[in-house]
């Protein structure tokens, strides 16, 4: 198969999904606090207060990282508790906690990969104004310099933002996530502004702070893939992905490219001439570009599914209906392997940037079987078609670096609680205990064979 050498096998995970410890050691709320302590906001009133107790157990987990053989572990900075009240006094024990973390990868031989914003922003920035607010990017921006400064010569690799499209999307546009707003169009576009604003100031200052930094950002949005191998298909699966379309929130915010052509060409797209986002983008300034357009070192793809796309008749693109029965996970989201090729291929053609995947895995009803053991095939059968066509992307000649399965634990899956598990370890929330599940062993087997087994 078609992986490298050097090739970044890694797992991934977020603050606030597993950490639990909301209130302990100077952490103050942040907006999932808040709204998860919201009736009728999560699925069953489900609150990270717990979660996997990793503030507790992270040592447990790290075992569990080195004992699969695994050398990469992306996780997540809490940013309340780093600064608990504001930007200006460092809480050092929420430092100490993250020195604990990263020594102990170190010394397991794992490489520390870092994620500085993984959606828990702090109440007391939302409190005024939040992503709608320019300042929340230069107290991000901060937020970055202090971590880069005080981690320096231990990590390396950051990521600055996660998926800034759901923060504004399902923050702000539907209100699924939290903070649970649901803002007009041109807000949208202003909290997406800000987001980039962030991207590039904390870039900057990342790079200040350590010139040896490698900066990413892990993005999300509409991926396509070809019904069939003709140039027709492949065309018009490639002009999907790329797509806006006038007002419709899931066209224009659910995107790669509305982001990643800010930070890495310098400007919002073309295509979105025509659609009420072209005056609003072509009022940004000078100045604010300047700031913005700090490409990145790599790309992070949270990729878990996409769209099969044929060539229309009329010479543009339409979206392949689904069968009855098509595959899907136990979160309803469909299985569509393809996408990890031909997708993948398409941001690298814009981008010409090395790619990570930074997330991908399926949510599945697992549970401890009699034996005592959690058998999760349709797991394993999902990771093994998946990695076979990001293999293939590989061999098409697209640059892909590394992979991090999503997750590492079954954790708090936002607004749907604890009623998914993506992880290949499971989580018992009623004792915490970790039984890792048999997808474990087939990935740590597939890290061992560097994807020679798939």
């Amino acid at each position: 198969m078609g992986f490298s050498a050097d090739f970044v096998w890694g797992v991934a995970s977020a603050a606030y999904q597993i950490e639990g410890a909301a209130a302990e050691d100077g952490r103050t709320p942040t907006i999932w606090d808040t709204f998860s302590h919201t009736t009728g906001t999560t699925f069953n009133g489900h609150t990270g207060d717990v979660a996997c107790d990793y503030y507790h157990r992270f040592a447990e987990d790290i075992e569990l990282i080195a004992s699969a053989g695994l050398k990469h572990y992306r996780f997540g900075i809490a940013w309340t508790r780093i600064f608990p009240y504001d930007n200006s006094v460092v809480n050092q024990q929420g430092l100490n906690f993250y020195d604990k973390v990263v020594e102990l990868c170190l010394k397991k031989g794992i490489e520390p990969w870092i994620t500085l914003y993984h959606w828990d922003l702090p109440q007391y920035l939302e409190d005024k104004g939040g992503w709608l607010n320019r300042a929340t990017a230069d107290a991000f921006a901060h937020l970055a310099a202090t971590v880069a400064h005080h981690f320096k010569g231990r990590v390396t690799n950051y990521f600055t933002l996660n998926e800034p499209q759901c923060s504004v999307g399902l923050g702000y546009g539907n209100g699924q996530h939290a903070p649970g707003k649901t803002l007009s169009s041109t807000d949208l576009f202003y909290a997406m502004h800000n987001l980039a604003l962030a991207h590039g100031k904390a870039s900057l200052a990342l790079r200040k702070e350590d010139s040896r930094i490698k900066i990413g950002i892990a993005t999300t949005g509409r991926l396509c893939y070809p019904a069939s191998s003709s140039l027709q298909d492949l065309q018009a699966a490639k002009k999907a992905t790329f797509t806006i379309a006038d007002h419709s929130l899931f066209e224009w915010v659910f995107t790669h490219h509305w982001f990643l052509d800010a930070i890495m060409l310098g400007h919002y797209p073309a295509e979105c001439a025509g659609t009420f986002l072209q005056p609003l983008a072509a009022a940004v300034s000078k100045e604010d570009w300047e700031i913005i357009h700090q490409p990145a070192d790599f790309i992070g793809l949270n990729v878990y599914n996409g769209h099969e796309v044929y060539a229309d008749s009329s010479g543009s693109f339409a979206y392949t209906a689904k069968y009855p029965g098509y595959p899907r996970t136990a979160l309803k989201w469909p299985v569509t392997p393809a996408v990890l090729r031909y997708g993948v291929n398409f941001i690298y053609s814009r981008y010409h940037t090395p790619i990570y995947i930074s997330e991908n895995g399926q949510s599945c009803n697992d549970r401890i079987m009699l034996d005592g053991h959690v058998h999760d095939p349709d797991r394993i059968d999902f990771l093994h078609r998946y990695l076979q066509q990001l293999s293939a992307a590989i061999a098409d000649g697209t640059d892909v670096k590394g992979y991090f399965h999503w997750s590492l634990t079954d954790n708090y899956e936002w607004h749907s609680g604890y009623d998914d598990r993506f992880g290949l370890i499971f989580v018992d929330y009623l004792t915490q205990q970790r039984i890792p599940k048999d997808s474990y062993y087939w990935y740590a087997q597939t890290v061992s064979q560097n994807g020679q087994n798939l």
